[in-house]
C-alpha cells in the first residue's frame, strides 16, 4: 500500500506553493494543468516535501513555479531541476529547411545512385585485384569457409530447387501443349521446354533462388558484422575484410550456381517428362526430342550464364552488408537491397546475354 506522504500534491498558501510526495511521469498527470493554475502570481515554490523527481516531475515544477523562487528541495532533487533547466536552456536545434526542388531533387537522386554505382564498381575491382593475389598466396583463403558457404549455399538449397525445377517442368508442359494441340505440334512440347529451360529458365530461376537464399544471408551476416563494429576490428588488426569476408562467399556462389542451375534443369525435364507421360507420348519419344534439340553449347551457355549470375549475386549481397549503416534498420535495409540489386542485376545480365548469344548465332 503507497503511503499517503508519497502521493504528489500541491497547496497554495498565500505568495506560497507548496509541493510535496512524488513528482513522477507515472503520477503527475492528472495535477499538471491545476498545479500551473494554482502557481500563478506565486513568489516562493516549496520543494522541502518532495520526496521524488523526475524529468517529467521538473518540468511540472518549473511550468507551475514561472518567475517564482524554489526553496527547500533536497540535494537529489535541486540535481534534477538543474539539469532540465540546462536542458531548457540550451539552443534549440534548427528547423530543418526545405527540400529541393523538384527538378533538383531528380538530380541528386541520379548523382547518388551514380555514386553508388561507382561505389559498387570499386568494390568488384577490389574483390578481382584480391582474387588475383590470392591465385598468387593460396594460403591467405579460407578453405574452410569456402566448404561451409558451399554447404549452406548449395546442398541447403537442393530441396527448394527440385521443388521449383519440376513445378517449373510441369507448368511449361502444361501451358505449352495446349496451344500446340490446335496445331498438331505437341510432339515439339520437350523441344520447347528443354531449350527454354536449359538456355534461360534454369539459370534465371536458380539465380533467383540464390539472390532470395544466399544473397540475402550474405548481406545480414556482414551487416550484423558491420553494426557490431566487427568489420572494424579486422581492420584495426590488419586484416582485409574483403579477403577473409567476401572472396570465400563469391568462390562459393559462383563454384554452386551451375550446379543449381543443373539442377533446376534435369527438375524441370523430369516435370515435363511425367506431363508428356499424361498425355499419353512414350518416355522414348520425349528423350528423342531432347536428344535433337539441346546441345552441348546450350547447355554450357546456360551454366556459364549461371556462374556469372552466382559472382554477381554474391558480390551485391557481401557489398550491401559491408556498406550497412548502423541504426536498428541497418541489417533489414542490407538484406532488402542485396535481394533487389541480385534480381534485377540477374536479370539485366541475362538481356546481355541474350543480344550476346544472339550476335554470336549461338
Amino acid at each position: 500500500m503507497t503511503d499517503a506522504t508519497e502521493q504528489p500534491g500541491f497547496e497554495r498558501n498565500g505568495d506560497t506553493l507548496a509541493l510535496r510526495g512524488e513528482l513522477t511521469t507515472a503520477r503527475v498527470g492528472p495535477l499538471w494543468n491545476p498545479m500551473v493554475k494554482a502557481g500563478q502570481g506565486a513568489g516562493v515554490v516549496d520543494l522541502s516535501a518532495v520526496t521524488a523527481l523526475d524529468t517529467t516531475g521538473a518540468a511540472l515544477v518549473l511550468d507551475a513555479a514561472g518567475e517564482a523562487r524554489l526553496e527547500g528541495a533536497s540535494d537529489s532533487v535541486t540535481a534534477v531541476l538543474k539539469r532540465a533547466q540546462d536542458a531548457l536552456a540550451a539552443p534549440r536545434p534548427a528547423r530543418p529547411g526545405k527540400g529541393l526542388p523538384f527538378v533538383a531533387a531528380i538530380g541528386a537522386g541520379a548523382i547518388g545512385k551514380l555514386k553508388a554505382a561507382r561505389a559498387g564498381a570499386s568494390f568488384m575491382g577490389e574483390a578481382v585485384v584480391l582474387s588475383l593475389a590470392v591465385l598468387l598466396h593460396p594460403r591467405r583463403l579460407r578453405f574452410a569457409d569456402v566448404l561451409r558457404h558451399l554447404d549452406e549455399a548449395g546442398l541447403r538449397a537442393f530441396p527448394l530447387t527440385v521443388l521449383l525445377g519440376t513445378l517449373i517442368g510441369v507448368i511449361l508442359a502444361f501451358q505449352s501443349s495446349i496451344p500446340m494441340r490446335q496445331f498438331g505440334a505437341e510432339i515439339f512440347v520437350p523441344a520447347l521446354v528443354g531449350v527454354s529451360t536449359v538456355r534461360e529458365l534454369g539459370p534465371l530461376i536458380a539465380a533467383i533462388i540464390l539472390s532470395g537464399r544466399t544473397g540475402s544471408a550474405y548481406a545480414a551476416e556482414l551487416g550484423t558484422m558491420t553494426v557490431n563494429e566487427e568489420v572494424d576490428a579486422l581492420r584495426i588488426m590488419g586484416v582485409d575484410p574483403v579477403t577473409m569476408l567476401v572472396l570465400p562467399r563469391l568462390l562459393a556462389a559462383m563454384l554452386v550456381m551451375p550446379v543449381l542451375a543443373l539442377v533446376m534443369n534435369l527438375s524441370a525435364l523430369v516435370g515435363m517428362g511425367i506431363v508428356m507421360g499424361s498425355l499419353g507420348f512414350p518416355g522414348a519419344l520425349v528423350i528423342n526430342q531432347l536428344q535433337q534439340w539441346l546441345t552441348l553449347g546450350s547447355l554450357a551457355g546456360g551454366l556459364g550464364k549461371a556462374a556469372i549470375f552466382g559472382l554477381v549475386i554474391a558480390g551485391i549481397g557481401c557489398r550491401a552488408g559491408l556498406s550497412a549503416g548502423r541504426g536498428p534498420r541497418a541489417v533489414g535495409d542490407a538484406a532488402t537491397s542485396a535481394v533487389v540489386g541480385g534480381i534485377v542485376a540477374t536479370v539485366l545480365l541475362d538481356g546481355l546475354f541474350a543480344v550476346l548469344f544472339f550476335r554470336l548465332g549461338w
